[in-house]
């Protein structure tokens, strides 16, 4: 049995990537500008970042970025994630500050792998805060404050999961674990995996104790209560440090609910110097929001993204009706009909057959000439 024809290329987009439709562009241009907003009266400038960059090695998706060499010879890449370059925008632009700097962005991302953690996109946008060169537990708990006040500022409800990669090393580290047996429970602490932790103990010779110890990072999950139980686990000044930091932050957030840790995360744990969180709302699988606190070139930052496809989609229910669409026969009766609070277009004909078959076609209803509405045809 032979396969249908694919479809012509011009009528097709690459894999990961997709059309946006009229309904759908509107409603996300209106969560976009909604979020901006909320972000500018919390002190947050907007920035803009270029879509082309220099392609280096040092980069964290350097090895899932889409890739091109210029005329020059210059090996670039498109733009895969934000905090790099923000982290260079401050750099070059704001060397003396004045910090704590607080900056916000937007845009479109690509990424040449798919990853089901993005939906299966390759392009995608989003928008996000830096808050840089602080490194408190109050610029740690104004984004936890903000991340939440803003997905409620266009409705959605959610919970904010705190971690802290650098505990669960420290906790490795102080059990004397080094190398790929580190890395490799790592892994499995992450993935909540109690059988591969048993394996893995049993075939690095780790004793009794240090077992247990592991096993118990996979439970710290749960409200600020978790915190006395992971300080029991801290012996070491690194892994007392880190809780030492949560038990602070965890007041100033002044989340009453929603707010939960999750001691046992150690998601890219090279990559994050503090703590890390995400949000996530029912209904969904995956985090709407996620940050955390990283370096900057020695400069401290923290911030967070939202994925923009992702926010639509959980939010759709809420998406309002659109005003309703009239056809204006000349340009008095557009301005009329907007002034009404409707939508109005204007006739690009005087041929009447031409007009009713559009507004059959369209669904509208009535049309306007002047300061009068009248139904379609009438």
């Amino acid at each position: 049995m032979s396969l249908p024809p694919r479809p012509p290329t011009l009528a097709r987009v690459p894999e990961g990537t997709r059309d946006v439709l009229p309904p759908e562009w509107q409603w996300r241009e209106h969560l976009r500008t909604r979020l901006s907003g909320v972000f500018a009266a919390w002190g947050y400038r907007g920035v803009e970042v270029p879509a082309l960059e220099f392609a280096g090695e040092g980069h964290p998706q350097s090895a899932r970025a889409f890739k091109l060499i210029d005329s020059g010879g210059e090996v670039l890449a498109l733009r895969s994630e934000f905090t790099t370059a923000v982290g260079r925008l401050v750099r070059a632009r704001f060397p003396d500050g004045p910090f704590p700097l607080r900056l916000q962005y937007g845009g479109r991302l690509w990424l040449r792998s798919l990853t089901s953690e993005l939906g299966r996109l390759r392009e995608f946008g989003q928008v996000g805060v830096e808050l840089i060169g602080v490194a408190t537990p109050q610029a740690d708990a104004e984004l936890l404050r903000l991340g939440l006040h803003a997905l409620e500022a266009v409705g959605v409800s959610a919970v904010m999961e705190v971690g802290y990669p650098g505990f669960v090393d420290a906790v490795l580290e102080d059990a004397g674990l080094h190398g790929a047996a580190r890395e490799a429970l790592h892994d499995a602490v992450d993935r909540k995996s109690g059988a591969d932790i048993g394996l893995l103990a049993a075939a690095h010779g780790l004793s009794t104790e240090v077992t247990r110890t592991l096993h118990a990072l996979t439970d710290l999950y749960g409200g600020p209560e978790v915190l006395a139980q992971a300080g029991a686990l801290a012996r070491g000044e690194r892994a007392r440090a880190a809780v030492a930091h949560l038990e602070a932050v965890a007041p100033l957030a002044g989340i009453s609910s929603g707010l939960l840790f999750d001691l046992g995360a150690s998601r890219r744990y090279g990559y994050y110097t503090g703590l890390t969180f995400r949000a996530y709302t029912p209904g969904l699988n995956q985090p709407l929001l996620g940050g955390g606190r990283y370096d900057l070139g020695g400069l401290p930052g923290a911030g967070f993204a939202i994925g923009l496809e992702r926010l639509t989609e959980a939010t759709a229910a809420g998406l309002p009706p659109e005003p309703e669409l009239v056809l204006a026969l000349d340009p008095a009766g557009a301005e009329y009909a907007r002034a009404q609070g409707l939508t109005a277009e204007l006739a690009w004909t005087d041929q009447q057959p031409d007009l009713l078959a559009y507004c059959q076609r369209r669904g509208i209803r009535r049309w306007a000439r002047g300061e009068t509405l009248t139904e379609v045809g009438a």
